[in-house]
């Protein structure tokens, strides 16, 4: 028999960390909340999203494959009245090892298929040819690209203090989903949309009739996604996740269930707060350019982190090698739209400088801002 699950609303608005605390939320229709804990990050959590029926139960994805995770999971299910082996599908927004990794250690050990945006093959890929030596990983040399080498020795040679590898936590999924693919999971459909940026494979899963989206890191309530940071490594990484936030507004505005953080009621309202953040962030990041700075390295450390505006120097390394790629990512945009110009050092780093205003940026300037401008909001902290 099932045990009645813990509800925390009130917890939930009790603290930023309250979404974190073991348990399960029931948010209505079966579909429950489930965090798991990712200890030693600054995450604090995942939430992995149970969708019931009477026949068994399919996850949204599944948390990192750690004891803890692990344990955490299966008393959840089992407040549920599941067990691990009654996981049929474990459908990932996206391959980063906090949302992928433990479901191929449950399918070694129980059952269940996994199914993967088709978009992620690529980083796959790249993890086993960086495992067998046959590749540099791409966050270490896009640092020497970005005038970071200094960052890149501190690292000593790898993108994060995860080491090596384990290809035993990255075996392909049962199913490659493709953009616009409708799963059948019995207690409704959702629709698969392809969502590149924080990942190129990215996916969320959209429940039209229930109006709620499961937005793995796409769309997060207090903390801007990390940009691109991603085994095969993507240059127009910003350039597709504001693409990807810009197709949100286009469904219907929906509940928002995220990877990390509490549910919210309006991706719509989230989307808008995210899109004002990055056009914050390109203007102080062309203004920064326009003061001299000429690499993505120099950008980064002269403008300001995270809500509370943290200097460069005093975020740990782990967030300093995220803000350094996030802020190449903005530059790419910027030359896109023929606000800065590029050209590469003699050894590699590549340049930046302000573009010459035509006539029309003159004129322009010159009248002032319109009277429809938005104003600037605070920057998101970037996700460490």
């Amino acid at each position: 028999m099932a045990v009645e699950p813990v509800s925390r609303p009130a917890a939930q608005a009790a603290g930023r960390y309250a979404w974190a605390e073991p348990g399960t939320e029931d948010l209505g229709g079966g579909v429950y909340r489930i965090p798991l804990p990712l200890p030693g990050d600054a995450l604090t959590a995942v939430n992995v999203y149970a969708l019931t029926d009477s026949e068994g139960v399919d996850l949204v994805d599944a948390g990192m494959a750690l004891a803890a995770a692990r344990e955490q999971l299966a008393a959840a299910l089992r407040q549920l009245g599941y067990g691990v082996g009654d996981v049929r599908n474990f459908f990932i927004t996206h391959v980063h090892r906090d949302h992928y990794t433990l479901a191929v250690e449950l399918r070694r050990a129980h059952r269940g298929a996994i199914a993967l945006g088709e978009g992620e093959r690529a980083n796959l890929r790249a993890v086993h040819a960086v495992a067998s030596g046959r590749r540099e990983r791409a966050t270490v040399a896009g640092l020497h690209r970005q005038g970071a080498s200094e960052l890149a020795g501190r690292l000593g040679g790898q993108d994060a203090p995860n080491g090596p590898p384990d290809l035993t936590q990255w075996e392909d999924p049962d199913h490659w989903l493709a953009d616009g693919t409708d799963l059948d999971v019995r207690s409704r459909t959702l629709r698969v949309v392809h969502t590149p940026g924080h990942t190129r494979g990215h996916v969320v899963f959209h429940d039209a009739a229930s109006a709620a989206l499961f937005a793995g890191d796409h769309v997060l309530p207090h903390i801007t996604p990390s940009i691109g940071f991603e085994p095969a490594g993507n240059r127009m990484a910003l350039r597709d996740y504001l693409g990807s936030l810009e197709l949100m507004l286009a469904l219907p505005d929906s509940r928002l269930l995220p990877a990390h953080g509490p549910v919210a009621d309006s991706t719509h309202r989230r989307v808008t707060e995210l899109l004002a953040h990055h056009e914050t962030r390109l203007t102080q990041t062309r203004e920064a350019v326009s003061a001299g700075m000429s690499t993505a390295y120099e950008v980064a450390k002269a403008i300001p982190w995270t809500r509370r505006r943290r200097n460069f120097a005093d975020l740990e390394l782990i967030s300093q090698l995220l803000a350094t790629n996030e802020t190449a990512a903005h530059l790419e945009v910027l030359l896109l739209r023929g606000e800065v110009t590029r050209q590469a050092a003699p050894d590699g780093t590549e340049l930046y400088s302000p573009a010459e205003p035509g006539p029309a940026d003159s004129d322009l300037a010159a009248a002032g801002p319109t009277a429809t401008e938005p104003e600037p909001t605070e920057p998101e902290p970037t996700e460490p």
